[in-house]
């Protein structure tokens, strides 16, 4: 379980295709703080940390993340948001983030707002999965407010804070993002379809 609250940044030092599977190579200000089987959020996908060599580690992505994810357009040189699990001794400044993203989205659009910045971005249409105002949705795994939403689409306010520490500000329109919905609301909308179909 995890926050969306980014720790730091980590960069794709190299890039291995195993069969159907993908294995990276990155480095990050705290990988001698990690250990073999750990759990660590990459764009807000959840991955095992496999190996430890120096100041790298190594994760592998397994066919089914590379088909939900944004993994597979990693290039050497990219950077990533990385979060480590939740500890439960202390506050959860995001929202409950399990980093199973349910989908990609593509941006659509980027806003400068003199200082803030404005993105929104667009989804395939799907009853699975909604956002609402005020609501919270993991773009990268980072933990964000809908300042927007409609139709498959949303678009979230992002203080300079977060676009400069985070992967956000290498951002461009037409890129895929990682989307995570927030849990709440996915039980919901299977229970509201679940009472749906049992009514007719």
């Amino acid at each position: 379980m995890f926050t969306g609250i980014i720790e730091a940044t980590g960069i794709v030092q190299n890039i291995e295709k195993k069969g159907e599977n993908i294995h990276f190579t990155l480095t990050c200000p705290f990988t001698q703080e990690l250990k073999i089987d750990q759990s660590l959020a990459h764009n807000g996908c959840c991955l095992t940390v496999v190996e430890i060599d120096g100041d790298q580690y190594g994760v592998t992505a397994i066919a089914e993340s590379l088909i939900k994810t944004n993994l597979g357009q990693w290039n050497s040189g990219s950077e990533i948001n990385l979060e480590r699990c939740l500890k439960f001794d202390g506050r959860l400044d995001g929202h409950l983030v399990q980093g199973h993203v349910d989908r990609t989205g593509t941006v659509k659009n980027i806003e400068d707002k003199d200082g803030s910045y404005f993105v929104t971005i667009q989804y395939s249409e799907t009853e699975d999965f909604t956002t609402v105002a005020q609501g919270s949705i993991t773009v990268n795994g980072i933990s964000l407010t809908v300042a927007k939403s409609e139709n498959n689409t949303f678009s979230v306010a992002l203080i300079p804070y977060t676009w400069e520490f985070t992967n956000m500000k290498n951002l461009k329109i037409g890129d895929m993002v990682n989307l995570e919905f927030d849990i709440i609301g996915k039980y919901i909308t299977k229970l509201m379809k679940n009472n749906a179909t049992l009514s007719l």
